[in-house]
């Protein structure tokens, strides 16, 4: 008998476009695995994922294809799956939402149960956390981060100041954000904080032509709004350097490319920004400078909207002149800890795997404050520093803990939820609480692309596979009963006047908010809200 293959590595050929996994080249590496006949020795495993994104799916479909007879119950807050591939990846990146495609391979199982509109809690309308604990025999967390952070300084609740993921949601129709309404209309100038992908998206969205947009899966109501927005000019500020920003060259290319949109370098000068011989640096820094310091294809006298990346400014204060809007932003300039050219002299060698050393130092070097303050004027501003993971409510009767500054579960890095525990020995031990796993963004923080999640995921159920192969403790009793399942929790659900959403029940969904965008000429025109889903399911 051939062993198990446990490695969740995937090469670099099934990654498409920022990390989305080309469907076919994935049953490739599916297909290659062998099905385990260890667990013959146990009776399947019934499992429920909490989450419907990436980490849920691609944990279902890894522990679907190497141990097949499990029971797998994926449960969603929403009646809608796929999460930040349906609501949190750019419309127009459609080639990135095709890893959703997978959770539609994982549906056709027939063990399988996807279980929408079922909110964790103890509240009406939700189910509690124990009702689903005690009838599987492991729970994995895969529900990402519905937060973002923020940056706790003065006037950061100003009318015209918005978070980033409050507005891609409201774009791509996330129900939480449908009646977000931006303010698009009382400047020319947004200002973003921040510099990751997520900015850019989000500059790329105000400044695209809206023939860039009519086609996608963008809400109508979005689009509406976008064509009627006065503005022309986004600046995207990040309190390190250019070559310390966590954009990556695909979506800076994109905004170079943006048809009739001039680039403005920074002030300061390339040189006095990045401080380091181009010819000297790693590969995938020299790429990036070349292509700032290339600029737009438009000339700025041609442009009719402008971008700019602005570095080495940190947000001290939103500032309004009568406490309700925005008027301006307080920055304070920054400077470099170190010499970025002698940081690069000194980490030169290579490491035994993954980028240079070199790579590594730069991407890290960090900044101090100056002192001097400057001032940006602008009604408008995003924050996009990034998402954060919330606990959810029962974790704390079930044991399981939450790193609130993390915004993370205490985990082994391999996807078991660990317990502190006080022991008389030592001040503070950890151990593995039975039964619990958890995968993506809430197991390693909101890091990385969809790729990333991936492999992630595929770690997590090789770990939950070992695990029940192993015959390893399950529960806290160690008993190893046979669980009801959803067959079970559904009758708690009915008694709470839950409308669970089934996978059917979403098809539905799907066909009509596809038919919908046919009849507009785009891919699909989604249900923005809870109602209306439930109204034309029951109607």
């Amino acid at each position: 008998m051939q062993a198990t293959r446990k490695t969740p590595y995937v090469c670099s050929a099934c990654r498409l476009a920022k990390g989305a996994v080309n469907r076919r080249a994935l049953k490739q590496h599916g297909d290659g695995l062998r099905y385990s006949t260890a667990s013959a020795q146990r009776r399947p495993m019934r499992l429920a994922i909490i989450g419907s994104g990436p980490a849920g799916y691609y944990t279902a479909y890894r522990i679907m294809k190497k141990m097949p007879g499990s029971y797998i119950d994926m449960y969603e807050s929403l009646p809608v799956p796929y999460g930040l591939v349906r609501f949190g990846v750019a419309p127009d990146h459609p080639e990135v939402k095709k890893s959703s495609e997978n959770l539609d391979d994982v549906a056709k199982w027939p063990n399988f149960n996807f279980i929408g509109n079922v909110p964790i809690g103890d509240g009406p309308g939700r189910l509690p956390l124990r009702a689903i604990a005690e009838q599987y025999d492991a729970l994995l967390f895969a529900y990402g981060a519905s937060k973002d952070k923020t940056l706790g300084i003065p006037g950061e609740d100003l009318h015209g100041v918005a978070s980033a993921r409050s507005f891609v949601g409201w774009y791509n129709g996330l129900p939480e954000y449908d009646d977000l309404n931006p303010d698009l209309q009382s400047s020319d100038t947004a200002v973003i904080i921040g510099q990751g992908n997520v900015a850019l998206d989000v500059a790329r969205t105000l400044l695209a032509p809206i023939k860039h947009l009519q086609s996608t899966d963008m809400s109508e109501q979005a689009i509406d709004a976008l064509s009627r927005s006065r503005v022309t000019n986004v600046k995207i500020i990040g309190r390190r350097g250019p070559l310390q920003a966590p954009y990556t060259i695909k979506e800076l290319r994109e905004l170079m490319h943006l048809p009739g949109t001039g680039f403005v370098p920074p002030p300061e000068g390339w040189d006095e920004l990045i401080r380091v011989e181009r010819k000297k640096l790693p590969r995938q820094l020299k790429r990036i400078s070349e292509l700032l310091e290339k600029g737009s294809r438009t000339e700025p006298e041609q442009a009719m909207k402008m971008w700019q990346l602005g570095f080495m400014r940190s947000p001290v204060e939103f500032l309004s002149s009568d406490g309700k809007g925005l008027d301006a932003i307080g920055f304070e300039r920054t400077a470099y800890t170190a010499e970025p050219s002698s940081v690069l002299e000194q980490e030169d060698t290579p490491t035994l795997s993954g980028p240079p050393a070199a790579l590594n130092a730069l991407r890290a070097l960090g900044v101090r404050s100056t002192g001097e303050k400057t001032l940006v004027y602008a009604s408008l501003a995003f924050r996009s520093v990034g998402y954060k993971s919330e606990s959810l409510p029962g974790f704390e009767e079930l044991g399981i803990p939450f790193d609130q500054k993390r915004g993370t579960i205490p985990n082994d890095k391999f996807g078991r939820v660990l317990r502190p525990d006080r022991d008389p020995t030592v001040a503070l031990s950890a151990a593995h609480l039975p039964g619990m796993y958890c995968a993506g963004w809430v197991k390693r923080g909101p890091t990385g692309v969809i790729a990333s999640t991936m492999d992630d995921a595929f770690a997590s159920a090789d770990t939950v596979i070992m695990d029940w192969e192993s015959n390893a403790r399950f529960s806290e009793r160690g008993v190893d009963a046979e669980k009801g399942g959803w067959d079970t929790v559904k009758h708690a659900v009915d008694a709470r006047g839950i409308r669970s959403v089934s996978w059917a029940d979403w098809g539905k969904i799907d066909a009509e908010e596809r038919q919908r965008g046919f009849l507009k000429g785009k891919v699909r025109e989604k249900m923005r809200s809870v109602t209306e889903m439930l109204r034309f399911l029951d109607a």
